[in-house]
């Protein structure tokens, strides 16, 4: 596999990933409340992260501080003089600090109006200390605290990264990865493209079904401040843009968050760099599983309608056309989807066969669209004989997976006879007469056994060139001159062929009643054969 010859480097994050102690957290530890904390103003900022806690009596502590720190005070050297007290305050608001402390005591019995009032005003949470409290013992503590919370982060940063490229480098899909950051993040993973359409999921399915059945709501937030555990990171390779993934609901603190983001979003990037030869595309992926699950029935079609829609296929108040495409690759599909401006999604269902869901509007002809799209997919692939089977439109979705499956079967049964067979631009149920129902009866035993009794004179001999020969002459309704034209043999060759024929077969081919049960057979073997 040929990598880009540019370097990979991880996706730096936006801001430290150690996870820090809120204020609040801070104020909830059994040592500070044996001070008996009373929080005197900003008390609507108690989330603020606290990075260090710092021991401060200088009036001027604000150029010692680099933001994020929890100053601990007695304010013995600001009693008196309450510019001085106004304008500490106003330095720790300038120096980002978390948060002041307040010890009461000699200095200060009560808490100051004027440090209170301009803490409210600059919306810096400012705590008084009731009880006589050794700061030293805070300090210690929060420090403890916070390395231990760094050592954690740091340590849960390395386990996913060495999980995901264990995966990446034993070839894992897409799938893999992602439920081992669900793992790790216990919460419902998305990962999107830029226009917000849901690519992959991973997570319980009850709690990613809760997340898609909102997806609109949340995709129109989807460039707004992270909260409530919503955190994203972007994916991005080679300096664009290509989608997002997004922990929805992480119970965690956002800084933990964030960092699973980020690993997530490192290894993704990764992975569809080494994966960038593959003839799935991630979007590809996204319509396979959900086209898949809806033919098999495994999942009822209500429960895969929050997945549709956050794929971007329009579902209310829509007419659903399910079609089967044989021998097209979907992103040509896709193309043809586009140039007709029709919603609708493609995915290769099996070998050789894509399926394509259209959604219309209620107005639209579906019977003229349909017809409309298989003259164009011909035309692009430039193969006249391209099967595009369909079955009727459906008004509801869960009507969806019952037409999937029969434009599927339909599709199969002109599969070993679409050159012999003059097929309308739209092949349907209608359209396969036999041959149709031969293909949903031939796993039954009794249509095997029937099949190998008729045929054995042919069959024990292995003989495909007589079967061929065979196949053709009752496809063309027993036309001698066709038969022998589409082999390339002279019409005596041919009639000596059909003599042997008979021959091994002890039957009258000039006979309807036995040239119909032999035709039957013939059905019934090719169809168990596929």
């Amino acid at each position: 596999m040929t990598i880009a010859s540019e370097p990979w480097e991880p996706l730096e994050p936006s801001e430290p990933l150690e996870p820090a102690l809120s204020v609040r957290q801070v104020l909830t530890l059994e040592r500070v409340l044996a001070g008996e904390p009373e929080v005197v103003a900003g008390a609507g900022q108690l989330d603020r992260p606290v990075r260090w806690v710092h021991v401060a009596e200088a009036p001027d502590v604000g150029v010692m501080l680099s933001g994020g720190e929890m100053v601990l005070t007695t304010g013995v050297l600001l009693a008196g003089d309450e510019d001085k007290q106004a304008e500490y305050i106003r330095s720790l608001h300038r120096a980002e600090a978390a948060a002041v402390v307040l010890g009461l005591g000699r200095a200060f019995p009560a808490p100051p109006d004027v440090m209170r009032r301009a803490a409210e005003r600059c919306g810096l949470p400012m705590v008084v200390l009731h009880r006589p409290f050794p700061f030293a013992e805070l300090t210690e503590e929060v420090q403890s605290r916070l390395v231990r919370r760094k050592f954690a982060a740091v340590s849960l940063s390395e386990a996913v990264r060495t999980a995901l490229t264990g995966l990446i480098t034993a070839g894992a899909p897409l799938q893999r990865l992602l439920d081992e950051v669900a793992s790790h993040s216990a919460c419902p993973v998305v990962v999107t493209n830029l226009a917000h359409r849901v690519l992959a999921t991973a997570g319980e399915r009850s709690a990613v079904d809760d997340v898609l059945r909102d997806w609109e709501r949340i995709a129109r937030q989807a460039g707004g401040s992270e909260g409530d555990g919503w955190i994203r990171a972007e994916l991005a390779g080679r300096g664009e843009r290509w989608g997002q993934i997004m922990l929805c609901g992480h119970r965690g603190d956002t800084a933990t968050g964030r960092l699973l983001a980020e690993r997530a979003a490192e290894a993704l990037v990764l992975h569809r760099m080494l994966g960038g030869n593959s003839a799935h595309s991630w979007e590809e992926q996204s319509a396979q599983s959900l086209l898949t699950d809806l033919v098999s029935g495994v999942v009822p079609a209500r429960q895969l309608l929050p997945r549709a829609r956050a794929a971007g296929l329009p579902v209310n108040r829509r007419t659903f056309v399910p079609l089967v495409v044989r021998d097209c690759e979907p992103a040509q599909l896709e193309r043809v989807l586009r140039m007709l401006g029709l919603s609708g999604i493609a995915a290769e269902l099996a070998e050789g066969a894509t399926a394509v869901l259209l959604s219309l509007a209620r107005d639209q002809d579906a019977a003229v669209l349909a017809a409309n799209f298989a003259a164009r997919v011909r035309s692009e692939s430039g193969a006249e004989q391209t099967v595009v089977a369909a079955a009727d439109a459906r008004c509801g979705w869960d009507d969806v997976p019952a037409g999937l499956r029969e434009a599927q079967h339909v599709a199969e049964a002109v599969a070993d006879s679409s050159t012999a067979l003059d097929l309308p631009a739209v092949v349907r149920l209608k359209d396969v007469h036999l041959r149709g129902l031969i293909r949903l009866l031939r796993d039954d035993p009794q249509v095997q056994s029937f099949a190998e009794r008729e045929l054995d004179g042919l069959l024990c001999a292995a003989d495909e060139d007589m079967l061929a020969v065979l196949r053709t002459y009752l496809a063309t309704g027993r036309n001698k001159s066709r038969t022998a034209q589409l082999h390339h043999v002279s019409r005596p060759a041919l009639y000596r062929r059909l003599e042997a024929i008979q021959t091994r077969l002890s039957v009258d081919l000039d006979d309807f009643e036995q040239a119909a049960s032999v035709h039957i057979a013939l059905l019934a073997h090719d169809a168990q054969q596929a």
